[in-house]
């Protein structure tokens, strides 16, 4: 067999095997072809290939009468016609790559889309020391003998369930296939294999799971589609007193005033409240937790980076922030005439529209601290989703 340093360039190329018409699939078109997951199923391998740092050049090959089809797919995509069995289609994609031969060649089925870089990651490293690589899951369901009745079971001990992409050196598999002469092979590696080449067993991956029937469309489409999102609530709520001399910081904004609002950072109340919102949605504490009074760094902060930072971790989370409500409680200043700026501010720190941002004032009737003019309160209530 063909020794690891036998080529001089580092080039791995890729074939993809998309010449069948997928007739067990139910589809009007070419399964490979079919739409899953927003792209033609073909899309999906294709780009993980491509993509990979590792891999230089990909090869799809395609039944004699389906390259308008690939074209009008995947417009930059190489194209090859098969032959009449996947053993003949692999030998034309090898024999296009034969010209300017790689060093490895990694050989996918099209009707296996869900590829990750960290399956070719393993299968190019286990070429290293050995001919061939393929992944592979290990079998874990009942196995018996049988027709329509139940027979004996089989021992499931050192079973495996072999998946694509197999990765080989080229010019081991090159001479595998030239050199056939065999009955029709289950799969390339079983050539190499039974030609006397190695072939290591890597760690699949369940996203390879093949697509042949009408069922395993919609089963692939749940295997990828994304978590379902609850709605979390939670509320917060902030006060600080008035004072003269101190600069007057509402919603992200300064307002004119003859007082400010006193505290250790520039004790904006309206942003403290939708932070501690924020943070209360994914159970993170408080504004204190995060932004202790006592440490010197936050003295006259910007409360905007005390908000950015819950709606960082709310995202962190796989948050989505949907809507915010913020109650301002003061005799004075007016909040009206400062509402759409305050709208517009706290959206922007929040990368919402206006349109999720709520700003409401009332006041205590002079009743109390902020009645009698002595301090503003704030009440937010912040509304997400996130994964359940």
């Amino acid at each position: 067999m063909t020794s690891p340093n036998q080529h001089a360039g580092p080039r791995i190329a890729a074939i993809i095997v998309a010449a069948g018409s997928g007739s067990r699939s139910g589809s009007e078109i070419p399964k490979q072809f079919t739409i899953l997951a927003g792209l033609p199923m073909i899309a999906h391998s294709y780009r993980a290939l491509r993509d990979h740092p590792a891999i230089g050049q990909v090869v799809v090959v395609i039944g004699d009468d389906q390259g308008a089809m690939l074209a009008a797919t995947i417009p930059d995509a190489t194209g090859v016609a098969g032959g009449a069995t996947r053993r003949l289609s692999v030998r034309a994609g090898l024999e296009a790559l034969a010209a300017d031969a790689p060093r490895a060649v990694l050989i996918h089925d099209a009707a296996r889309p869900f590829l990750s870089a960290a399956v070719i990651d393993r299968l190019v490293a286990a070429l290293d020391t050995s001919d061939g690589a393929l992944p592979a899951l290990p079998v874990a369901d009942t196995l018996a003998r049988g027709d329509t009745v139940l027979g004996e079971t089989v021992d499931r001990e050192g079973l495996w369930r072999v998946q694509t992409p197999q990765a080989f050196r080229f010019e081991t598999i090159l001479a595998a296939h030239r050199d056939w002469a065999f009955d029709e092979p289950t799969d390339d590696a079983q050539m190499v294999r039974r030609l006397g080449g190695t072939v290591a067993m890597v760690e699949g991956d369940t996203m390879l799971e093949k697509i042949t029937y009408p069922s395993d469309f919609a089963a692939a489409e749940a295997r990828i589609a994304p978590p379902p999102l609850i709605s979390r609530s939670a509320s917060g709520f902030d006060v600080h007193r008035l004072e003269v001399g101190e600069e007057l910081w509402l919603g992200g904004i300064l307002i004119p005033h003859d007082k400010g609002l006193s505290g250790h950072s520039d004790a904006d109340v309206a942003l403290h409240a939708i932070t501690d919102a924020l943070l209360g949605t994914i159970a993170a504490g408080d504004i204190g937790t995060h932004f202790p009074p006592s440490d010197p760094q936050w003295k006259g902060a910007d409360s905007a980076q005390f908000l950015q930072h819950a709606a960082t971790l709310v995202r962190t989370e796989g948050g989505v922030i949907d809507f915010v409500d913020l109650t301002l409680m003061c005799e004075a200043p007016k909040i009206g005439p400062h509402r759409e700026a305050m709208r517009t501010r706290i959206a922007g720190l929040l990368e919402l529209t206006p349109r999720q941002v709520s700003v409401k004032a009332t006041t205590t009737e002079r009743l109390g601290f902020t009645g009698r003019g002595e301090g503003i309160a704030a009440q937010a209530v912040a509304t997400i989703r996130i994964p359940a």
